[in-house]
């Protein structure tokens, strides 16, 4: 049985980065894995009336179940909506396979990405193509992806980066009638992003301009874009944790590039640190605690936080809706 996102009450891409584009924000792409993390997402972007994309990897959708997550999709709309009427997508972040896209098309994603950027030029054409061509039968959006980001995320990993080349996104985007493209400018996945010690490299604005240039007016994409917030890497360090070394890509960075064509941006490390600072703090604070909801519940009010403040300040999509 096939299940559209619109019986969900979900929406797909288009509109979002439209308005986005226009209003020079970007729109918030934050990662969940359970059920208190996508409460602190719909709540925080409730409160900050932010449009709103939640995101699933292929990982993360094995953990949770196909079912379950198109249930906590509903469930997540009913309630934003009871306090603000924003508008939320779900998204396949980084799908690997025709055949995983299709799957979550049929199961009610409105939004899905085929990552071929490990493939040849070629062959990442004729996969994109092959998943639009499916997805857009169904109204659903399709997110492509040019140049390779190094670091550690889930299932994607890389050891080295590859900048997006800005002479190959005409042909990809013409090609294959894609969505949205993901470039690879600096960013990187993973919380360990940069040496220690060294000077944060700016990312590669120049090569963003030139891909503008090329395509204006098309919706770019940026994944690696946690920014490592020391705060929760003091949380976690000072209860027990051991997290060295860790570093993010500048906030003011990510702030400039949502003021260009950049109208989506990835978060999904800064949220882990969030939720894991909770979760130490309180356990640590209470050892003799047992019960999930005073431990989990700490957690989902710090991402919430959390998601607040990168709306308001970072992508700008706060009091957008």
């Amino acid at each position: 049985m096939s299940y559209s996102y619109r019986d969900l009450g979900l929406e797909n891409t288009r509109s979002m980065f439209r308005n986005a584009m226009e209003g020079k924000y970007a729109v918030p792409a934050y990662n969940f894995n359970n059920l208190e993390q996508l409460q602190a997402i719909i709540m925080g972007c409730a409160q900050s009336r932010s449009p709103v994309i939640l995101q699933v990897s292929k990982g993360a959708r094995n953990y949770a179940n196909s079912a379950l997550l198109r249930h906590m999709a509903m469930g997540a709309v009913e309630m934003a909506h009871a306090t603000a009427d924003i508008p939320i997508a779900l998204h396949l972040d980084h799908g690997d396979t025709f055949e995983l896209c299709k799957d979550c098309i049929d199961n009610g994603f409105s939004s899905v990405m085929i990552d071929g950027s490990h493939l040849s030029f070629q062959e990442n054409k004729e996969l994109t193509k092959q998943v639009v061509d499916y997805a857009h039968r169904y109204d659903v959006t399709v997110e492509g992806e040019l140049g390779v980001l190094a670091g550690i995320e889930d299932d994607v990993s890389s050891e080295v980066s590859h900048y997006t080349n800005p002479d190959e996104v005409e042909e990809f985007v013409k090609y294959t009638h894609v969505d949205s493209l993901a470039i690879s400018i600096g960013t990187s996945h993973g919380a360990f992003k940069f040496q220690p010690g060294e000077p944060v490299p700016p990312l590669r604005f120049d090569i963003l301009e030139e891909i503008e240039r090329r395509i204006p007016g098309f919706p770019i994409v940026l994944h690696g874009a946690s920014s490592v917030v020391p705060r929760y890497i003091d949380i976690i360090n000072a209860h027990g944790g051991v997290i060295e070394g860790a570093m993010g890509v500048p906030e003011e960075q990510l702030r400039q590039a949502a003021a260009s064509a950049v109208c989506k941006i990835n978060i999904d490390s800064d949220g882990r640190l969030a939720f894991t600072a909770g979760v130490r703090q309180a356990m640590a604070e209470d050892p003799s605690n047992f019960d999930p909801r005073k431990y989990l519940g700490p957690a989902r009010e710090l991402l919430q936080e959390l998601i607040i403040h990168k709306n308001q300040y970072v992508l700008g999509s706060a009091n957008r809706v």
